[in-house]
């Protein structure tokens, strides 16, 4: 018998949190020990106003980072991506915030590059630590929700092994409520005919109830959903289409009316629109004033010393919402008939060997600064197709054409990933519009930062599909 769990997972973040917030001083003060660069046993004013700005900036970076960290769910996988994305976030609030207190503080610098590293391997070990327990303490039948399900179809069969996928979820399932009764002599865990749920539910103290049923059945769902609603018990429909829309779907309101999304945009809403392109501004803006100079004299007297035709090579692709517009390269090919209809491949001899070099390293693309400005394209988002290209794969793949909801970008999250350079196959396209989809689903700043650090770093390890 299941112990009394009322409260399920009301301590569960605040002891993360908490716990959190011991690493975070207690590393403080390790690493101040052991480099000797701030005093710890001096507790002076400029060491309590750092300790200050570190708790502020991670009680700033948990109410704004993009995923609950700690709903209890959540402690299931991605342990170390999501103790990065933390540790990301804190460390740009905490250099905002220095930089407007106008901090100054001369080891400050060095201090941070061993804390921070050393914060994300123990931040880690310590969220292995406390997702581990927490399935040891549900192991031994405490802090879990009492569920039954209304419904033994396919999507009442689909909810119930993804629900008992994995411990950490916290669920136990106490069976299924259906007024097909043959089910009885086949499915081990049948409770019972519909009618029966409310006295089983206030019997066995039910916490959720997931209901399955189609849509036909309606009169039975409002009866089960008013019970809910008066014995202080969650209520959730399962939609009968979701067993082959293997998506999640976003409910929302026009008016008094609820309508289902196919998929989250963040991107659609203006504050987000707004980071986004005020970022594309000022790093474009910074990047063509320090850097593009010399990149074009360089370059240009280079590529003109190696084949005939103009600096700048200028192409029409396929932008946001289809429209096209002029994408901008440093050239890295000899002037061809075929540019605009064929991709660079391997040992492709239209290409010189600066242009080789200009692929590989991501040079070729930093004239698309100028199309950021513009507006065309963004730093980060899916690359843009030749006309060509989109004419065909919106064909042959579904979702093709839902990668240009967003603008496109010089880097993107289907190139950090290896998907980059010529695509042989309708498959390796699939794959990259996949990961391009992903991308619009799931938009956040902080992973715009990622893609260009990673970007970046490729550009000095260099890529095998690059060419």
């Amino acid at each position: 018998m299941l112990k009394d769990k009322r409260g399920y997972g009301f301590l569960i973040k605040w002891l993360v949190i908490f716990g959190d917030l011991i690493v975070l001083n207690t590393l403080f003060f390790a690493v101040c020990k052991w480099t000797g660069i701030y005093p710890a046993d001096d507790f002076n004013t400029k060491l309590r106003f750092i300790v200050l700005l570190l708790n502020f900036s991670y009680l700033f970076s948990v109410y704004f980072i993009p995923v609950n960290i700690y709903r209890p769910v959540m402690f299931t996988d991605k342990v170390a991506q999501r103790a990065l994305s933390l540790i990301a976030t804190h460390l740009i609030i905490f250099i905002i915030s220095l930089f407007f207190l106008k901090t100054e503080m001369d080891a400050l610098p060095r201090f941070m590059i061993y804390y921070y590293l050393l914060l994300f391997v123990v931040f880690t070990v310590w969220r292995v630590i406390a997702r581990e327990a927490l399935k040891l303490y549900r192991k031994t039948g405490r802090n879990y929700k009492r569920v039954v399900i209304v419904g033994a179809g396919k999507t009442g069969m689909n909810l119930y092994s993804e629900l008992k996928k994995e411990v950490t979820y916290g669920y136990h399932i106490y069976g299924f409520f259906d007024d097909n009764f043959l089910l009885k002599n086949t499915l081990p865990n049948y409770l019972g005919m519909t009618y029966e749920v409310e006295n089983y539910a206030l019997n066995n103290r039910i916490d959720e109830i997931y209901c399955t049923l189609p849509s036909s059945k309606d009169e039975i769902i409002l009866r089960i959903f008013n019970f809910s609603e008066k014995n202080m018990i969650r209520f959730y429909i399962a939609p009968e289409f979701s067993h082959y829309l293997k998506k999640h779907l976003y409910l929302e309101s026009i008016g008094s009316a609820l309508v289902m999304a196919v998929r989250p945009e963040p991107l659609q809403f203006w504050h987000n629109q707004i980071i986004k392109r005020a970022f594309d501004i000022v790093f474009s803006v910074f990047f063509l004033i320090v850097f593009f100079p010399v990149l074009y004299v360089i370059f240009g007297i280079l590529i003109k010393f190696s084949s005939q035709g103009s600096v700048i090579f200028k192409q029409v692709r396929t932008g946001i919402y289809g429209k096209k517009f002029d994408c901008y390269k440093f050239r890295s090919m000899k002037v061809n008939e075929d540019a605009d209809e064929k991709q660079a491949e391997m040992g492709d001899p239209r290409i010189t060997k600066l242009g080789l070099f200009l692929r590989r390293s991501n040079l070729d693309e930093t004239p698309q600064f100028f199309n950021v400005l513009k507006g065309d394209m963004s730093v980060i988002g899916p690359r843009p197709h030749m006309l060509k290209h989109t004419e065909l794969y919106s064909t042959l793949i579904d979702k093709y054409m839902v990668r240009h909801r967003v603008k496109p970008g010089i880097s993107g999250w289907a190139q950090v990933n290896g998907f980059r350079g010529e695509t042989r196959t309708t498959k390796q396209m699939e794959d990259r519009v996949k990961y391009d989809v992903w991308y619009l689903e799931n938009w956040t700043f902080l992973l715009d930062l990622k893609i260009l650090f990673v970007t970046v770093w490729n550009m000095f390890k260099g890529e095998k599909n690059a060419y």
